[in-house]
């Protein structure tokens, strides 16, 4: 247990990254449970990093504007097809979303099929890199966060299907370049099951303090032991959802 390995400058903008995924994720996965597409966020995320293993292979800066417009933009696409299948086959879609993720992840090991470094890129995209978060990655993501809760609170049900999905992709795209693509799903879907037998108003808070618990708790334990961060925290998440809904249970039964 390496107690010095609990480094602020290094924990900080990683807590901060995962506050930010949380913000929106934890409503999001609120809606997602409610309309029963559970694996829509595995999907939207690995069209994003589609996008972006396309515009590795292209050459292009890993960090640079034009790979963020093409995760962007192939999450919209992505967006778009969604819309349209739940319009035209709804009791599917959830089948479609799942065949979709599927293509998606096929074509990006495709894609990296012939790169030295292609199977660091696939693990980086899945796993993620949050402890190599640095504050100055941040803002641009913040902006984003900030003006994705407005239109999701302020327009509500006004947004329609393209509205929810094309906001969800926007957000996706965003986290799972800090997050990769599995703690975006665990961000999404876990808190919104931590809170799920909690009246609405107390939903979203019961989710917010999940999510922080578990990414504050997956940090500090795969900074004191060494272990992958992003699959601690999936755990840590899973966890603290597990304590939450025990705690709810509890007091269900004493009330």
């Amino acid at each position: 247990m390496n107690f010095a390995a609990l480094d602020i400058t290094i924990l900080g903008p990683a807590f901060a990254a995962g506050l930010l995924v949380l913000a929106t994720h934890v409503p999001m996965g609120q809606q997602v449970l409610a309309r029963g597409i559970v694996f829509i966020d595995l999907a939207i995320a690995q069209i994003a990093g589609l996008g972006v293993i396309a515009a590795d292979a292209m050459g292009w800066e890993p960090q640079g504007f034009a790979v963020q417009i093409a995760a962007v933009s192939a999450a919209l696409v992505g967006a778009l097809l969604l819309t349209y299948t739940e319009k035209r086959w709804p009791e599917m879609q959830e089948a479609l979303i799942g065949v979709l993720f599927v293509l998606a992840a096929c074509a990006g090991i495709l894609l990296l099929a012939n790169n030295p470094h292609g199977g660091e890129h696939l693990k980086d995209l899945l796993v993620g890199q949050i402890l190599w978060v640095s504050y100055g990655q941040l803002p641009p993501v913040a902006l984003l966060t900030a003006a994705v809760l407005a239109l999701w609170f302020g327009a509500g049900q006004r947004l329609g299907r393209m509205g929810f999905y094309a906001l969800f992709a926007l957000a996706v795209t965003a986290s799972v370049q800090l997050v990769g693509v599995y703690l975006v799903f665990a961000s999404l879907i876990v808190p919104a099951l931590a809170g799920r037998f909690h009246s609405a108003r107390r939903r979203l808070l019961v989710g917010y303090l999940v999510g922080a618990a578990g990414y504050a708790a997956g940090l500090a334990a795969s900074a004191l032991f060494d272990l992958p961060t992003g699959a601690v925290t999936v755990w840590t998440l899973a966890l603290a959802a597990v304590v939450a809904a025990s705690m709810t249970s509890r007091s269900v039964r004493v009330s």
